[in-house]
């Protein structure tokens, strides 16, 4: 008799807990600067209520659909062409805050490098499933994977997105790592790579004034530091229960964007120490049980996916807040299921529905 499967609770409840925390929290950071903008206050909650529509019926799809599907060599390559088409295509785009890494689509704004991520994801997940017996004979094992990296890596950087690519390189690394390459060959590439990053971000003069923001932000209060410390005082001042939903005072256009990337700075002021430690502890939940699903999965190509879509979910969260807290030099990285964006949450819940069906298949 086949095994029942059984859907992973806790996996499932933190997620749906941080969809339905971003519908709130959007709609509460959003309204001032919706209703001047657009004269309408719920502008943003709405396009994220519609966003949240359409990516859970396609978590529960997923959750339902073998993940075995995805290591069809069809569905893999067509998945990379896509993806380095679509990100060609993104670079002929008008620019939106000197940035291409938007266009539309019937009038919806779709960031190709979130779908990006997956098709990596996928593609690694499926040659470390056939080569990880011989992982350290580099140029067999990881070669096409650098290749195929390294094209993503480099489109991405033309937007110019160094948070993604940056992204993308960590969870490539780390589902090599849990293939078992040896730590030389890692800690080789990330020294052989210091140069390169060094160069881009001291290259471009508004990284360069991020890191130096980070470093200092009091040097320059009203200029490249002033996002660090309104987010500070936002984290600072919500104390242990917070002013209250809706009560916030930096998301009155001291905090730029508080609906996107700083929206953990909202949640900071208005629900406290309390709603930021729930946010925090639903992640490390998705965290754990990603990995433990990675651990029990029957096969390694379902522990490598598990992998690499948990990194993709923990980098982007911890990058987020640590930012939030100073932590980190700014970056336009989205805080994961939270943050209002249509790519990046539909993103997310795709993959924490095939995560969720990878966990389904784990041995107990």
């Amino acid at each position: 008799m086949a095994r029942k499967l059984k859907s992973d609770h806790a996996l499932f409840i933190a997620t749906i807990l941080l969809v339905a925390l971003s519908v709130v929290m959007v709609y509460s950071a959003s309204a001032p600067v919706a209703l001047t903008r657009y004269g309408q206050a719920s502008f943003f909650v709405i396009r994220q209520a519609l966003w949240v529509a359409l990516g859970l019926p396609m978590l529960w799809f997923l959750m339902k659909l073998d993940y075995h599907t995805y290591r069809e060599p069809f569905f893999i390559w067509c998945g990379l062409g896509l993806a380095v088409l679509a990100l060609v295509a993104v670079l002929f785009s008008p620019p939106v805050h000197n940035a291409r890494r938007w266009f539309g689509i019937a009038g919806i704004g779709v960031q190709p490098s979130e779908f990006a991520k997956l098709a990596a994801i996928i593609f690694i997940a499926a040659i470390l499933e056939r080569r990880s017996r011989h992982i350290d004979d580099v140029t067999y094992s990881l070669v096409p994977i650098g290749i195929v990296v390294t094209v993503l890596v480099g489109l991405v950087l033309l937007e110019p997105d160094f948070g993604t690519a940056m992204s993308l390189i960590l969870i490539a690394a780390a589902m090599v790592f849990a293939a078992g390459l040896n730590y030389r060959y890692i800690f080789g590439a990330l020294l052989a790579a210091l140069p390169t990053v060094y160069i881009i971000v001291m290259g471009a003069s508004y990284r360069r004034r991020r890191l130096l923001a980070f470093l200092d932000p009091w040097d320059d209060p009203l200029g490249d530091g002033f996002q660090i410390i309104q987010s500070l005082i936002a984290v600072g001042t919500g104390g242990v229960w917070g002013r209250g939903l809706m009560n916030g005072v930096q998301k009155l256009f001291y905090l730029p964007e508080p609906h996107t990337d700083f929206i953990y700075s909202v949640i900071s002021e208005e629900l406290g120490l309390i709603g930021a430690t729930a946010v925090i502890l639903c992640f490390s939940i998705i965290t754990w049980r990603g990995m433990r699903a990675a651990l029990r999965a029957p096969d390694s190509f379902g522990a490598f996916l598990a992998v690499g879509l948990t990194t993709m979910i923990a980098v982007q969260a911890l990058v987020n807040i640590s930012v939030v807290l100073g932590l980190m030099p700014t970056k336009g990285m989205p805080l994961p299921f939270v943050s209002a964006g249509g790519s990046s949450l539909l993103v997310n819940l795709i993959g924490m529905g095939i995560l969720l069906n990878v966990s389904q298949h784990a041995h107990e």
